[in-house]
Protein backbone atom coordinates (compact mmCIF):
# COMPACT_ATOMS: atom_id res chain seq x y z
CA UNK A 1 0.00 0.00 0.00
CA UNK A 2 2.78 2.68 0.81
CA UNK A 3 4.55 1.66 -2.30
CA UNK A 4 0.68 2.78 -4.33
CA UNK A 5 0.47 5.56 -2.26
CA UNK A 6 4.40 6.80 -3.15
CA UNK A 7 3.39 6.02 -7.21
CA UNK A 8 0.40 8.30 -6.68
CA UNK A 9 2.21 11.05 -5.15
CA UNK A 10 5.05 10.83 -7.62
CA UNK A 11 2.49 11.11 -10.46
CA UNK A 12 0.64 14.18 -8.64
CA UNK A 13 4.03 16.03 -7.93
CA UNK A 14 5.63 15.31 -10.67
CA UNK A 15 2.95 14.70 -13.85
CA UNK A 16 3.03 18.43 -15.24
CA UNK A 17 6.36 18.07 -16.12
CA UNK A 18 7.59 16.79 -19.84
CA UNK A 19 6.42 18.17 -22.98
CA UNK A 20 4.67 17.08 -26.06
CA UNK A 21 6.33 14.34 -27.65
CA UNK A 22 6.17 17.13 -30.99
CA UNK A 23 8.00 19.71 -28.77
CA UNK A 24 11.92 20.54 -28.31
CA UNK A 25 13.17 23.07 -26.15
CA UNK A 26 16.03 25.54 -27.50
CA UNK A 27 19.48 24.92 -27.09
CA UNK A 28 22.24 27.19 -26.52
CA UNK A 29 19.91 29.12 -23.99
CA UNK A 30 21.04 32.09 -22.27
CA UNK A 31 18.86 33.03 -18.73
CA UNK A 32 20.77 36.17 -18.37
CA UNK A 33 19.04 37.25 -21.96
CA UNK A 34 15.96 35.94 -20.76
CA UNK A 35 15.36 37.65 -17.41
CA UNK A 36 13.08 40.82 -17.47
CA UNK A 37 9.85 41.98 -18.70
CA UNK A 38 7.75 40.09 -21.38
CA UNK A 39 4.19 40.72 -22.81
CA UNK A 40 1.73 37.78 -23.75
CA UNK A 41 1.11 38.04 -27.02
CA UNK A 42 -1.08 34.91 -27.66
CA UNK A 43 -2.05 32.05 -25.49
CA UNK A 44 -4.44 28.99 -25.50
CA UNK A 45 -7.07 29.26 -22.79
CA UNK A 46 -6.57 28.05 -19.60
CA UNK A 47 -8.55 28.78 -16.12
CA UNK A 48 -5.83 30.53 -14.49
CA UNK A 49 -5.45 33.68 -17.16
CA UNK A 50 -9.23 33.41 -17.66
CA UNK A 51 -10.65 37.00 -18.56
CA UNK A 52 -6.90 38.87 -18.05
CA UNK A 53 -6.06 41.17 -20.63
CA UNK A 54 -2.59 43.24 -20.29
CA UNK A 55 -0.94 40.48 -19.30
CA UNK A 56 2.94 40.21 -18.86
CA UNK A 57 5.45 38.09 -17.18
CA UNK A 58 8.67 38.90 -15.07
CA UNK A 59 11.91 36.71 -14.54
CA UNK A 60 14.44 37.99 -12.06
CA UNK A 61 16.94 35.62 -10.81
CA UNK A 62 15.85 34.23 -7.16
CA UNK A 63 18.50 34.02 -3.67
CA UNK A 64 18.40 30.78 -4.07
CA UNK A 65 19.73 30.92 -8.05
CA UNK A 66 16.07 30.22 -9.00
CA UNK A 67 13.98 32.36 -11.32
CA UNK A 68 11.57 34.25 -10.02
CA UNK A 69 7.87 34.45 -11.73
CA UNK A 70 5.61 37.11 -11.71
CA UNK A 71 3.11 37.05 -13.89
CA UNK A 72 0.20 39.82 -13.95
CA UNK A 73 -2.82 40.54 -15.79
CA UNK A 74 -5.91 43.01 -15.52
CA UNK A 75 -9.35 41.77 -14.96
CA UNK A 76 -11.53 43.45 -17.20
CA UNK A 77 -14.88 42.01 -14.99
CA UNK A 78 -13.12 42.74 -11.42
CA UNK A 79 -11.84 45.87 -12.94
CA UNK A 80 -8.36 44.85 -10.95
CA UNK A 81 -5.23 43.69 -11.19
CA UNK A 82 -4.27 40.55 -10.14
CA UNK A 83 -0.52 38.55 -9.63
CA UNK A 84 0.48 35.31 -9.57
CA UNK A 85 4.33 34.86 -7.91
CA UNK A 86 6.09 31.55 -8.64
CA UNK A 87 9.06 29.81 -9.15
CA UNK A 88 11.50 27.85 -12.01
CA UNK A 89 14.20 25.99 -12.16
CA UNK A 90 15.60 24.06 -15.05
CA UNK A 91 14.92 21.03 -15.72
CA UNK A 92 17.95 19.34 -16.89
CA UNK A 93 21.04 21.83 -18.60
CA UNK A 94 21.12 25.58 -18.17
CA UNK A 95 21.31 26.02 -21.75
CA UNK A 96 18.14 24.25 -22.27
CA UNK A 97 14.92 25.92 -22.42
CA UNK A 98 13.46 23.98 -19.98
CA UNK A 99 11.96 24.86 -16.89
CA UNK A 100 9.68 23.43 -14.21
CA UNK A 101 7.87 26.42 -12.58
CA UNK A 102 5.08 26.24 -9.29
CA UNK A 103 3.30 28.85 -8.31
CA UNK A 104 1.38 26.55 -5.63
CA UNK A 105 4.02 24.78 -3.33
CA UNK A 106 5.47 21.24 -4.39
CA UNK A 107 3.64 21.08 -7.67
CA UNK A 108 5.37 21.91 -10.55
CA UNK A 109 4.64 22.52 -14.49
CA UNK A 110 6.59 22.16 -17.31
CA UNK A 111 8.09 25.36 -19.17
CA UNK A 112 9.24 24.40 -22.38
CA UNK A 113 10.96 27.46 -25.24
CA UNK A 114 10.48 25.85 -28.52
CA UNK A 115 10.68 28.93 -30.36
CA UNK A 116 13.24 31.61 -30.18
CA UNK A 117 14.73 34.69 -31.23
CA UNK A 118 18.36 33.60 -30.29
CA UNK A 119 19.72 36.69 -31.75
CA UNK A 120 17.82 39.73 -29.26
CA UNK A 121 15.63 37.40 -27.28
CA UNK A 122 12.57 39.98 -28.72
CA UNK A 123 10.03 36.71 -28.81
CA UNK A 124 10.02 33.00 -27.32
CA UNK A 125 7.24 30.58 -28.12
CA UNK A 126 6.53 28.38 -24.74
CA UNK A 127 4.71 25.20 -24.52
CA UNK A 128 3.71 23.63 -21.21
CA UNK A 129 3.61 19.74 -20.42
CA UNK A 130 1.29 19.21 -23.13
CA UNK A 131 -1.10 20.93 -26.30
CA UNK A 132 -3.34 22.23 -23.81
CA UNK A 133 -0.80 24.62 -23.30
CA UNK A 134 0.81 27.56 -25.20
CA UNK A 135 2.14 31.00 -25.29
CA UNK A 136 3.34 33.55 -27.52
CA UNK A 137 5.90 36.22 -25.42
CA UNK A 138 7.29 39.59 -26.63
CA UNK A 139 9.33 42.39 -24.85
CA UNK A 140 6.97 44.67 -26.85
CA UNK A 141 3.19 44.67 -26.51
CA UNK A 142 3.18 44.19 -30.07
CA UNK A 143 4.66 41.60 -32.19
CA UNK A 144 5.71 41.38 -36.26
CA UNK A 145 2.73 39.38 -38.41
CA UNK A 146 5.48 37.40 -40.05
CA UNK A 147 6.60 36.47 -36.41
CA UNK A 148 2.92 35.48 -35.26
CA UNK A 149 2.53 33.70 -38.34
CA UNK A 150 5.31 31.97 -37.66
CA UNK A 151 4.13 31.09 -34.07
CA UNK A 152 0.97 29.63 -35.53
CA UNK A 153 2.98 27.46 -38.11
CA UNK A 154 5.45 25.98 -35.92
CA UNK A 155 2.69 25.48 -32.96
CA UNK A 156 0.10 23.76 -35.30
CA UNK A 157 2.49 21.29 -37.09
CA UNK A 158 3.22 20.66 -32.94
CA UNK A 159 -0.15 19.33 -32.59
CA UNK A 160 -1.50 22.68 -30.94
CA UNK A 161 -5.18 23.49 -31.70
CA UNK A 162 -4.10 26.84 -33.28
CA UNK A 163 -7.79 28.34 -34.27
CA UNK A 164 -8.17 28.57 -30.19
CA UNK A 165 -5.72 31.07 -29.82
CA UNK A 166 -6.77 34.01 -27.58
CA UNK A 167 -4.66 37.52 -28.68
CA UNK A 168 -3.94 39.35 -25.85
CA UNK A 169 -5.11 42.97 -26.08
CA UNK A 170 -2.47 45.37 -24.54
CA UNK A 171 -4.45 48.89 -24.27
CA UNK A 172 -5.70 50.30 -21.58
CA UNK A 173 -9.83 49.73 -21.42
CA UNK A 174 -12.05 52.74 -21.70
Amino acid sequence: MKKLLLIIVSIVLYGCLGMPPTVTPVTGFNLNHYLGKWYEIARLDHSFERGLSRVTAEYSINSDGGVRVLNRGFSDVKKQWQEAEGKAYFVNSKDEGYLKVSFFGPFYGSYVIFGLDHDNYDYAFVSGPNTDYLWLLARTPSLDADVIKRFTEMSAQRGFDTSRLIFVEHTPSQ
